[in-house]
């Protein structure tokens, strides 16, 4: 059984690869993970406002935050609250190519394009394989136009595809008015790779204390419809970039579908931090058995072969399928035989 698979540049044994989270920080845990089976791992993000603390060259930046709808200094979490700092990071990042024979892939996770993307390049000498650039925005300002924030990403992906010569790939959020439009100006500047979506940590209302609550929520295998929607049409796009996808594959079979509209990698982070890293095992044993029961002989047979182009009812993924849906759900909240 042939698993292996190629992902923005690296070709891996398997599709399975640790998304960024907390299990890179611990080398025991990544010695693990890389025993397990993972193919590859992304480190936990360097944040743009933890470089600008320990920064004060960044912090007085022209650049940083001039965005009219940029989010206030205020809200940014103190410092105390991260708790490593970029040169930390950057030792970690080494550490971890020693400890492991795998990919590292690097994460920055920001807003404005600013002196702060200069780590990409600190990072790739630290000896990343890759940079994994995560766009993480809340416009605030109704001033503030859609085509300004995403002309923000767009610069800033572009200045870091100047600073490294390492793969870059971008991790999205669902959150565009047109996304295969977006993806298409991305594709233009050349990102090695997509990684299919960003998860929100949303937050939540006390209303005894009236305080707002912030919590961090694991994904669910319902976060996984959203994914293989958008796999499948940016799969169909016709594109230079890889596919990743992050949030809602907890399973064998969850990972086979993300390979069928088009992933080329999968990234797990919530069912290992439930179940320890030996879940990677699992799902990779998972999917040889599926595989083998349905005669596919590799990863590169299927994948693709349920996006929008190749799947046999294309419009399952357009609107068509949400009139049809509404229309066969009979009073009692069952889908009619004849849906």
């Amino acid at each position: 059984m042939n698993l292996s698979t190629s992902y923005i540049g690296l070709d891996l044994p398997n599709p399975l690869v640790v998304g960024a989270s907390p299990l890179a920080s611990d080398i025991d845990t990544l010695c693990q993970c890389a025993e397990a089976g993972a193919a590859a791992v992304v480190m936990h993000s360097l944040f743009e406002e933890q470089m600008k603390q320990a920064d004060p060259s960044i912090a007085g930046s022209a650049d940083f935050g001039t965005a009219p709808s940029a989010e206030a200094s205020d809200y940014f979490p103190h410092g105390e609250m991260f708790s490593h700092g970029p040169d930390d990071y950057l030792e970690k990042i080494r550490r971890a190519k020693s400890a492991v024979d795998l990919p590292i892939i690097g994460s920055l996770n920001g807003t404005h394009k600013g002196p702060w993307l200069d780590y990409a390049g600190h990072i790739a000498d630290a000896g990343a394989d890759a940079l994994e650039l995560t766009v993480y925005r809340v416009p605030t300002d109704p001033a503030e136009e859609g085509s300004a924030a995403e002309q923000e990403t767009l610069d800033m992906v572009a200045a870091v595809k100047e600073l490294v010569d390492i793969p870059v790939a971008v991790k999205l959020s669902p959150f565009y008015s047109s996304l295969p439009n977006f993806v298409e100006r991305l594709d233009a500047l050349g990102v090695d790779g997509l990684v299919v979506f960003n998860r929100f940590f949303h937050p939540d209302v006390d209303v005894e204390v009236l305080e707002v609550e912030r919590r961090m929520v694991l994904s669910r295998p319902s976060d996984l419809f959203l994914r293989l929607r958008w796999l499948a049409i940016l799969s169909a796009c016709g594109h230079s970039y890889d596919l990743a996808i992050t949030g809602g594959v907890h399973s064998g079979a969850h990972a086979i579908k993300s390979i069928m509209c088009g992933a080329d990698a999968v990234q797990l982070v919530s069912t290992l931090l439930m179940h320890g890293p030996q879940r990677l095992t699992e799902i990779r044993d998972e999917m040889e058995r599926w595989m083998e029961a349905h005669e596919y002989e590799s990863i590169q047979q299927m994948k693709g072969s349920m996006d929008l182009k190749h799947c046999p009812d294309a419009m399952a993924y357009e609107r068509a399928n949400y009139v049809r849906i509404l229309q066969h759900w009979d009073t009692c909240g069952h889908n009619s035989p004849t849906a």
